[in-house]
C-alpha cells in the first residue's frame, strides 16, 4: 500500500482487494486520462495523486503497484506486505453486536461554487433579492472546490476567516440553495452515486453546527434519548436505549449522563467540551454515513479540543463514517495525530488538497523554510495565493481526470453500493408520501409533548412565576375592587375597570415565556432541518402541554378576586369566569409563541408584543366606543383580542338571570328609590348582545387556533431557510 510521508499507512482492512488484472486496467485508464507522464510531476504530487487514485474503493495492489513503482519515487513507496496483514480496527462498544463490520464510503466533491452575496445581512432585508440589498455584493463564496474523502478518516477543512469553510459545509449538508450541486457541472456523489438534492444531503450527512442549540434542562442521556425516539423508529425500545448508552459510553459521557445539558444563564449544565460531544451524539445517534462538524473545537481549551478530535477519530475508525470538519488554528498535534487530510481554502478556492506531510514538501517546493516553533499550517495560512497557484499548475488538472475516470467507472454498479441503496431508499420514500419523517404523527406529538412538559416543569422561573403573578394579581385586585356593591351607583363603572385591567393583565402576564420559546426556537429549527419531526406536530404538542398549565393559572387568578369582589353570586357564572379567563390567557399564550417564531431576538420581540396589546387594547371599545373609531381603524374593532373578553366577562355578569336585576335606583337603595337601570339595560348601553355569549367564545378559540396556524407557517418558511 502506499504511505505518506509521516509513515502511517492506509489501513488495509478498509480496502476491498481487486484481481491484479483489473488494477491494471484501471491503471492504465487512468494513463490515457492524464496524457502525461508520471515522472513530469515532483513527487509530492505523484503522492497526493497515488492517494486519491488508491482510495479504499479503488486500491492498486499486487503487480499493478509494482508497474507504478517504476514511475513514481522509490522512496516514497513501502512494501504493502505489513499493510496487507494488519488487523482489523478495534471494534467501539456502540458496535460490539455488529456481526458484520460497517459499511465503507466515499464522497467525492467535483467543482462546487457558490456565488451567493456576501457582506450584507439579508434578515433585514427578508423581501428584498439580493441586487437590492444595501452594501450587497456579488461575491464568490466557492469557486471550484473538489475533493475526495473516504471512510475511517478525518479530512478538515482549513483556511483563514472568510475562506469559505462554513459555506462548502452547509452545501454539503444540504442547506444551500440546491443549485450548487447541480450548476456548472457540480457533483456530489456517495460511493459513485450522484446526490442531486437538498433532501439527500440531508438524509446522507449528520451536521453538527458551531452552536450547540441543545435545551438546557435536559438531562445528557435525555437529550440523546429523544434524538433516538425520533430518528430511529424502526428499532425497538430496547434497541434504542442500548444504542444511546453505547453512544454515551463511546463519547465517554456516561459520567454525566443524568446532569443537566445546561447553557442557558442559570443553567451550568456540563462543561463545555462535554455539551460539545452531545452535540455530536445528538446527529451521530442514527449512524449516518456522513458526519459534517462545523469547527467543532471553537470556544473549547486546548485540552478539551484535543479530546473531542481524538474522539471523532476513534469514532471514524470505529463506525467507518466519513467525518469532514472545519477547524480554525488546529494545534500541529492535532494534524499530526488524528488528521488524515488537509483542505486548505483561501478566498472560496482550493490552495492545497493532501496531508500535513505533502503540505510541509509544497511550502519548501515554494521555497519557504518552516520555523521550528511554527505550525507548517500557520505559514501556509499566509502564503495561500502561492498555494493555489501551485495546487492549480501541478496537482488539479491530474487529480480532475483521476476523479473524473473514478466516478464514470461506477456508474455501472452505482445501484448496488451501499451509497445507492441509502438514497435509493431516500428516492422511495419521497414518491410513497412519507416526506422523510421518521416517527408517525401520533408518535411525535407523544414524544414532543413529554419533553415539553419536562422542560417546562423544570423551568421553575417560568412556572413558578405565573403561579405566583396569577395569586398576587387576584389578591390585589381583589383587595382594591373589595365588595363593590352590584347596586351602588359607581358599581358598574368599577366592574368595567376592573374586567378592563384584568384583561390588560392577564394578556401582558405571558410575556416572560418568549425567552424561553426564543430558545426553544433555534433547537426545533436544528431538528426540524433534520426532519425529525413535523413542524405541526411541536405546535399541537406546545398546546397540550400549556393548555392545563394555563388553565390552572386561570383558576389561580379566578378564586380570589371573583369572590373577594363579590361579582355575580353563582356557581355557573363563576365556572364561567374561570372559562372565559383560561380563553384570554391561552389566546395570550398563541400570540406570544407567533411573535417568538416571528422575532430574531428577545428586544424586538418584547417591542411586538406591547405594541399588538397597546392597539388592540386602543380598539376594544372600553376607550373609544365602536361608532367613534374612524372608518378607515374600524377592523380593528373585529381584530382586537381585547374586544370579545371585555363583553363576555359584561355578559356573565349583566346577563342570563341578572338581566333583569336592577343596578341602579333613584333615592340611593332599593326600599325608598325606584329602579332606573337594569343588568340589560347595562349590556344595551355598550352595544352588547347576549345572544353573542357562545359567537364570542367560539372567537377566542378561533384567536387562539389562528395565532398557532400562523406560528406554524412562519416556522415552516424559517426551517427551509435555516443553517443550523
Amino acid at each position: 500500500m502506499l504511505y505518506d510521508t509521516n509513515n502511517q499507512a492506509m489501513s488495509a482492512q478498509h480496502v476491498q482487494e481487486r484481481p491484479i488484472s483489473s488494477s491494471l486496467r484501471e491503471r492504465d485508464s487512468c494513463h490515457s486520462y492524464l496524457q502525461l507522464p508520471m515522472k513530469q510531476f515532483p513527487a509530492p504530487v505523484l503522492l497526493e495523486l497515488a492517494t486519491i487514485s488508491n482510495s479504499p474503493l479503488r486500491p492498486l495492489t499486487g503487480a499493478a503497484m509494482e508497474d507504478l513503482s517504476s514511475e513514481l519515487d522509490p522512496a516514497l513507496l513501502l512494501s504493502t506486505s505489513a499493510s496487507s496483514s494488519s488487523p482489523p480496527d478495534s471494534a467501539s462498544p456502540s458496535f460490539s453486536s455488529y456481526q458484520s463490520p460497517p459499511p465503507q464510503y466515499t464522497l467525492a466533491v467535483n467543482n462546487i461554487s457558490c456565488s451567493a452575496p456576501r457582506g450584507a445581512n439579508t434578515a433585514f432585508f427578508p423581501f428584498m433579492s439580493s441586487s437590492q440589498i444595501p452594501n450587497a455584493r456579488a461575491e464568490g463564496l466557492l469557486n471550484s472546490v473538489s475533493f475526495t474523502a473516504s471512510s475511517s478518516s478525518i479530512l478538515a477543512v482549513v483556511g483563514p476567516s472568510g475562506a469559505g469553510k462554513s459555506t462548502l459545509l452547509r452545501i454539503l449538508s444540504g442547506r444551500g440553495t440546491g443549485s450548487e450541486i447541480t450548476a456548472n457541472n457540480a457533483t456530489v456523489s456517495i460511493n459513485g452515486r450522484a446526490v442531486t438534492s437538498r433532501a439527500q444531503l440531508r438524509r446522507a450527512c449528520g451536521f453538527v453546527t458551531q452552536d450547540d442549540n441543545l435545551l438546557p434542562l435536559l438531562t445528557v442521556r435525555e437529550t440523546v434519548h429523544f434524538a433516538a425516539r425520533f430518528r430511529l423508529r424502526s428499532s425497538s425500545p430496547l434497541e434504542r436505549r442500548e444504542r444511546v448508552e453505547a453512544l454515551l459510553q463511546e463519547l465517554r459521557l456516561s459520567d454525566v449522563a443524568d446532569s443537566y445539558v445546561g447553557g442557558g444563564d442559570e443553567s451550568r449544565g456540563v462543561s463545555g467540551g462535554e455539551r460539545k460531544r452531545v452535540s455530536i451524539a445528538v446527529d451521530m445517534v442514527h449512524d449516518p454515513p456522513v458526519l459534517l462538524l462545523d469547527e467543532p473545537t471553537s470556544g473549547l481549551d486546548s485540552r478539551s479540543a484535543t479530546d473531542v478530535l481524538a474522539l471523532l477519530h476513534e469514532v471514524a475508525r470505529a463506525r467507518r463514517q466519513v467525518v469532514v470538519l472545519s477547524i480554525h488554528q488546529p494545534s500541529y498535534r492535532m494534524l499530526a495525530a488524528y488528521v488524515s487530510s488537509l483542505l486548505l481554502l483561501s478566498r472560496g478556492r482550493v490552495a492545497h488538497l493532501g496531508t500535513l506531510a505533502t503540505l510541509e514538501d509544497a511550502l519548501a517546493r515554494l521555497g519557504h523554510k518552516i520555523p521550528t516553533q511554527l505550525n507548517p499550517l500557520e505559514l501556509a495560512m499566509e502564503v495561500t495565493d502561492q498555494l493555489h497557484a501551485d495546487h492549480a499548475k501541478f496537482f488539479l488538472p491530474a487529480a480532475a481526470r483521476i476523479q473524473d475516470h473514478r466516478l464514470h467507472d461506477y456508474e455501472d454498479d452505482s445501484r448496488g453500493s451501499l451509497g445507492g441503496v441509502l438514497l435509493l431508499q431516500d428516492e422511495q420514500q419521497q414518491q410513497q408520501g412519507h416526506g422523510h419523517y421518521h416517527c408517525g404523527r401520533a408518535e411525535e406529538v407523544w414524544v414532543l409533548t413529554v419533553r415539553c412538559w419536562r422542560t417546562m416543569y423544570r423551568t421553575k422561573q417560568l412556572f413558578a412565576a405565573r403561579a405566583a403573578q396569577a395569586v398576587v394579581g387576584g389578591l390585589g385586585l381583589g383587595s382594591v375592587f373589595f365588595r363593590a356593591r352590584p347596586d351602588d351607583p359607581d358599581g358598574v363603572a368599577l366592574r368595567l375597570g376592573l374586567f378592563a385591567f384584568s384583561l390588560s393583565f392577564l394578556l401582558s402576564s405571558t410575556v416572560e415565556a418568549l425567552p424561553i420559546l426564543l430558545h426553544e426556537r433555534r433547537v426545533l429549527m436544528r431538528e426540524a432541518s433534520r426532519r425529525a419531526y413535523r413542524l405541526s406536530s411541536y405546535v399541537v404538542a406546545n398546546a397540550l402541554v400549556f393548555a392545563p398549565c394555563l388553565l390552572a393559572v386561570a383558576i389561580l387568578f379566578s378564586a380570589p378576586v371573583y369572590w373577594l369582589v363579590g361579582l355575580r353570586a353563582s356557581l355557573e357564572a363563576f365556572a364561567f369566569f374561570v372559562l372565559a379567563v383560561w380563553l384570554i390567557v391561552m389566546m395570550a399564550s398563541s400570540l406570544v409563541l407567533f411573535l417568538s417564531a416571528v422575532s430574531p431576538d428577545f428586544i424586538l420581540g418584547n417591542s411586538l408584543i406591547c405594541i399588538f396589546l397597546g392597539v388592540f387594547f386602543l380598539f376594544s371599545g372600553y376607550f373609544i366606543p365602536k361608532d367613534s373609531i374612524p372608518r378607515y381603524w374600524a377592523f380593528m374593532y373585529y381584530v382586537s383580542m381585547y374586544r370579545y373578553p371585555l363583553d363576555l366577562l359584561l355578559i356573565n355578569e349583566y346577563g342570563g338571570r341578572a338581566r333583569a336585576s336592577c343596578v341602579a335606583w333613584t333615592g340611593g337603595d332599593a326600599v325608598n328609590g325606584v329602579c332606573l337601570s337594569t343588568g340589560g339595560d347595562v349590556l344595551k348601553g355598550r352595544g352588547i348582545d347576549e345572544g353573542m355569549k357562545w359567537v364570542n367564545v367560539g372567537v377566542m378559540v378561533g384567536f387562539f387556533f389562528v395565532y398557532r396556524l400562523m406560528c406554524w407557517a412562519v416556522l415552516v418558511r424559517r426551517a427551509s431557510k435555516t443553517t443550523l
